[in-house]
């Protein structure tokens, strides 16, 4: 037994893994030692009067019979785990021998477990526990029903189990179940075990067994719980020979537990409460000690039953989880313990029904439950209700195809079509995440089908309608739907038929599938208005998606365009276009003038000749296109049109641009020849014509004004495509968005001149006569009291000042009163106190104004900083990069409290693509005159740093600084080891540095700190090579002795890592 004791000990720990290798080593040992051990023949045992310990002493080894001893002991031990790990070695070790009988055993743990009076509460519990796990430990080790005899004498064979001993640990079962209610439960799980054991089993004794089973549990018992519901079920399937109607009778009408006769009955038992029946209708049922948050065993094996069958179409589930889920754990009654019940039955349920019964899960109680405890944190079972929406997005991730019958459910009869606003929560738009094509365009259909309803009343189809507008809009703007099948293009069709038209006459061949049915009732201006938006903010998403499209020789990323390479806003248009051609079925919302509509066409015109334009002009032909037919979608749905001086003026910009009409000015009349001449010796750089891309993105930069998405987003898109044609002359129009302006006095300037104007007007009616005037100035007065909204704080002011000096409001109803009269004094006092009621309301006026003006300012700058990322990004090389750092610099570093997005914005740019930038401009147009931009840029850079205190600004600046002087190394050539810095041009990166160690080291209130040097010396550590003489130097000049070590600090730097070889490059006094 020394080999063995040290393991007992492991068998206690708290951990898992601890626990199980010491039972495997224990049991490992014990096997070993058994079969080394022989069992003494009957003449040789002549000692013990303990018939029992004798058999088991005498049949197994010491460390065997001791072990089996010490396990049933350890049972009840209330040491940490030594219970779980004890009770998995005796049953790991009683299915390994078989030397041992059932009522050895037995007989062994009821002696171990004898409970006495003097026991506390906690050792009663321990003693109990301990035969619970002993019983369990014989039913799993399969010693129940073994069949092998035990290896005695030839002339007698002693069985490991008997129908005595089953019988045994039946009753033992049923007396701890009837002791301690919170310990039923589990005892009767411990006779399921044993039942499933016994129909395996293939014993002698098993017809007596089961009867034995059915007299106990049914016959002696009247008493119903959600135990003895799961054993009858084990029971009906193992034994279907027996009288089961008189078994489940008076209780149940039917045998079949799970038939409709039933559930009303079955449902009162599941609710797990005490009934003692003394009514006489409602049957005599035994509740657990406590209710528990697990759900009971009893739902998987009737789960089990009711969805796990051949035949599907005779499963009363649906009926059976009305009753006895939804109208008992969900009713409006019922506890929130039992309504979190029913969320874990929901939830197990949910993995195991068919296709066909999916739905009937998601009945009236529980959604009602569900999304009242969903909507609100502060809900009882809140958590519970996230849990269950969790495992619907898992089941929608497994089951793609049942995704389109989840969303009916959800906003069904029993849901709500605004499901996800009302939970706050994105349930059902998860659900569509993960659909494929195929139900996505079922989806559109069941939409497009629910918006015309002529029998419901006009309020409630205009709310069905915006929800589906909603909800088709949400589908393209879903990045998880993949824009492909032709879903999307129809979704743009139903959004420009009912926004744009007005359908009289039905067409059921149109491949629109709006124009199919006559809307009834026809959509409101309010509908149409939102279809509009809907439709462009569609336009917008679908205008930053990016699109794979097949080519030639490979395949190539577009965004904006659909599958067959073409834009969605050219698609709209031609949707447009070809509705408006279709008179007989479709008339417009809003009529266009003869000269938009011959813009229009002279875009298109213009765009198809976009199309075929060589290949290196491609990308900025294809911004082109984008930019001329946005503003043409924009023009027909928003009411901030871009004007028609803007298309036009785009329109001359790209035909110079593309050169598209020079072979066209040969061919035409000669009284246009001279403009057209002109034009283009202006575009030769002698006129004042400007570029092309300077008036297109000054286009662009309008559209960053306008307050939709759309506009915005096809801005930046075309910026990004015409990027690679951005000229210096388009930086400085970039840049003066960015210059610091006072909004408030461009604003009041405007004002000003606004009212001169008024004024000249004044002036110009006023010679009409005065009679006329007179009669008008009355009508004024009247629409001007009628016209007006009265400011009630400003009323309420002015009846403060007069009631401090005693004068009420008038009323109506004292006409009749005698009026007073106030002296000058009054009238004074008067007079004042109303001048600082008005003087304070203009101010506030004025300062309301202010605060707006400077918001519009700081998002318009924010949006032109949304440019400026966008040339950075897409043209890294460019030399115009260096023109942007000074005004991104002074963002940064002057912006006020009010610009703190800005500034956050600008130091994004700077940090992620001018600090981390890994591409720097090669060739200049003028490259001395770039050069010596970049010199004056870095110049004041480090003059800012050396007077910028804060150390954020000051990184920034340092960023700045590595970049353009990597930019200068490209230029300038490095000194190497072996050269003189004499026979080299002075370095500028090397000049700048130089006077900021010196500023830094002799200036002892410098804003420099090492941070500044240190970057750019493992960043740039050929060009810092230049340094080394100066920081040798300069320790000596400190200003004090913590400058000294810092200087030291870079050196050590410096020397860290090298460019080259130094032991050429010090004297031999230095190394």
């Amino acid at each position: 037994m020394s080999t063995t004791l040290p393991l007992f000990w492991h068998l206690s720990s708290s951990s898992k893994k601890d626990r199980i290798d010491a039972s495997v080593k224990l049991v490992s040992s014990l096997e070993h030692f058994q079969a080394q051990f022989e069992a003494p023949s009957p003449s040789e045992e002549d000692e013990g009067s303990d018939e029992k310990p004798d058999a088991l002493d005498s049949l197994n080894a010491q460390d065997v019979s001791y072990s089996v001893r010490r396990l049933i002991r350890g049972l009840a031990s209330p040491r940490e785990s030594s219970r779980l790990g004890f009770s998995v070695a005796l049953t790991e070790l009683l299915s390994r021998i078989d030397t041992v009988t059932c009522s050895q055993i037995f007989t062994l743990i009821m002696d171990g477990t004898k409970s006495q009076g003097s026991m506390t509460g906690q050792e009663e519990r321990d003693v109990l526990f301990a035969r619970l796990f002993g019983m369990t430990a014989i039913i799993q080790s399969g010693l129940l029903v073994r069949t092998k005899p035990l290896p005695t004498s030839p002339s007698s064979a002693t069985l490991a189990s008997s129908v005595s001993g089953y019988e045994q640990i039946l009753t033992e079962l049923l007396v701890l179940g009837e002791k301690k209610a919170w310990l039923r439960e589990s005892a009767w799980w411990a006779i399921g075990l044993a039942v499933d054991s016994l129909e395996t089993a293939e014993v002698s004794w098993k017809d007596e067994a089961v009867n034995a089973t059915a007299q106990h549990l049914f016959m002696e018992n009247k008493v119903w719980s959600p135990e003895k519901i799961a054993l009858a079920l084990k029971l009906q399937r193992a034994s279907e020979g027996l009288n089961w109607r008189s078994l489940v009778s008076p209780t149940f009408k039917n045998p079949d537990l799970l038939s409709n006769a039933n559930l009303q009955t079955l449902a009162l038992i599941l609710k797990d409460i005490n009934n003692d029946g003394s009514d006489g209708t409602t049957p005599k049922t035994a509740a657990a000690g406590g209710w528990k948050a697990q759900l009971h065993y009893v739902w998987d094996i009737m789960l089990d039953r009711l969805l796990n069958t051949s035949n599907a179409a005779k499963s009363n589930f649906p009926e059976f989880f009305r009753i006895v889920v939804d109208e008992t754990l969900f009713s409006i009654t019922s506890s929130p313990e039992r309504k979190y019940w029913g969320f874990q039955i929901f939830q197990k349920a949910l993995h195991l029904v068919s296709e066909d019964n999916m739905p009937m899960l998601f009945t009236k109680n529980l959604m009602r439950t569900w999304i009242n405890h969903l909507s609100k944190q502060d809900r009882y079972l809140h958590k519970a209700a996230k849990q269950t929406a969790a495992e619907i997005h898992t089941f929608a991730q497994r089951n793609p195809k049942l995704g389109f019958a989840l969303i009916l459910q959800l906003t069904g009869v029993h849901g709500s079509q605004q499901f996800d606003k009302i939970t706050k929560t994105k349930t059902v738009e998860s659900i569509v995440s993960a659909m494929d094509i195929d139900d996505v365009k079922q989806y559109i259909d069941y939409l497009l089908k629910q918006a015309n309803d002529s029998e419901v009343e006009v309020e409630i189809i205009n709310a069905r309608r915006r929800w589906i507008i909603d909800q088709l809009s949400a589908l393209i703007r879903n990045g998880s739907i993949a824009k492909t099948g032709g879903w999307v293009e129809s979704v743009l069709d139903w959004f420009v038929v009912n926004g744009l038209f007005v359908v009289k006459k039905k067409s059921e061949k149109s491949r629109f599938i709006a124009l199919r049915q006559i809307p009834k009732p026809q959509f409101s201006d309010e509908l149409r208005q939102s279809c509009r938006d809907k439709l462009l903010g569609c336009l917008a998403d679908l205008t930053s998606h990016v699109t794979t499209i097949a080519g030639d020789n490979a395949k190539v990323k577009v965004a904006g365009a659909a599958a067959d390479g073409e834009l969605w806003v050219g698609k709209v248009l031609s949707t447009i276009e070809e509705l408006k051609q279709d008179t007989k079925h479709v008339s417009s919302v809003v009529e266009a003038d003869n000269e938009e509509e011959a813009l229009r066409s002279k875009a298109r015109e213009l765009v198809d000749k976009l199309q075929k334009v060589s290949d290196d002009q491609q990308e900025t032909a294809s911004g082109t296109q984008l930019l001329l037919l946005a503003s043409l979608v924009q023009q027909s749905c928003s009411d901030e049109v871009v004007s028609l001086d803007t298309i036009e003026s785009c329109i001359d910009a790209a035909t110079r641009e593309f050169s598209l009409e020079k072979s066209k000015k040969k061919k035409k009349n000669r009284p246009s020849a001279p403009a057209e001449e002109d034009v283009d010796n202006d575009d030769d750089g002698d006129g004042d014509v400007p570029e092309p891309i300077d008036v297109i993105v000054d286009t662009i930069i309008g559209f960053m004004e306008k307050s939709t998405a759309y506009m915005r987003t096809v801005g930046n898109q075309v910026f990004s495509l015409m990027s690679g044609q951005v000229k210096s002359s388009t930086i400085d129009l970039i840049l003066t968005q960015l210059e610091t302006r006072d909004p408030t006095a461009e604003e009041s300037g405007s004002e000003m001149d606004e009212d001169e104007d008024e004024n000249e007007e004044a002036d110009e009616d006023a010679d009409d006569g005065s009679e006329s005037s007179s009669s008008d100035a009355d009508d004024d007065e009247g629409d001007d009291s009628n016209g007006e909204e009265v400011d009630e704080e400003l009323r309420r002011k002015i009846l403060e000042a007069l009631s401090v000096n005693g004068i009420e409001a008038a009323n109506e109803d004292d006409d009749e009163s005698e009026e007073e009269y106030m002296d000058d004094d009054q009238m004074m006092a008067i007079d004042e106190q109303l001048a600082e009621v008005f003087r304070s309301t203009v101010n506030e006026k004025k300062a309301s104004k202010d605060v707006d003006a400077q918001r519009e300012a700081t998002q318009f700058k924010n949006r032109v900083l949304d440019l400026v990322d966008i040339y950075i990004k897409k043209q890294p090389s460019s030399p115009y990069i260096v023109r942007l750092i000074i005004p991104l610099v002074d963002l940064i570093t002057r912006s006020t409290s009010d610009e703190k997005q800005l500034s956050d914005k600008a130091r994004g740019i700077v940090r992620s693509r001018i600090g981390k930038a890994k591409e720097f401009p090669v060739t200049c147009p003028s490259v001395a005159q770039d050069e010596d931009e970049v010199n004056k840029v870095f110049e004041t850079l480090h003059k800012r740093a050396r007077t910028e205190r804060s150390p954020e600004y000051l990184s920034i600046l340092s960023d700045c600084c590595i970049y353009l002087s990597q930019l200068l190394l490209l230029q300038v050539q490095v000194p190497s080891s072996g050269q003189e810095s004499r026979s080299i041009p002075p370095n500028p990166v090397i000049i700048q540095y130089q006077k900021s160690l010196i500023d830094f080291t002799s200036r002892k209130n410098s804003s420099l700190n090492p941070s500044f040097f240190q970057q750019f010396i493992r960043r740039s550590r050929i060009a810092a090579w230049g340094l080394r003489n100066d920081l040798l130097e300069l320790p000596e000049k400190a200003v004090n002795t913590y400058r000294r070590l810092q200087i030291y600090q870079l050196i050590c730097d410096l020397l860290t890592e090298p460019p080259f070889d130094v032991s050429g490059s010090f004297p031999d006094s230095v190394l």
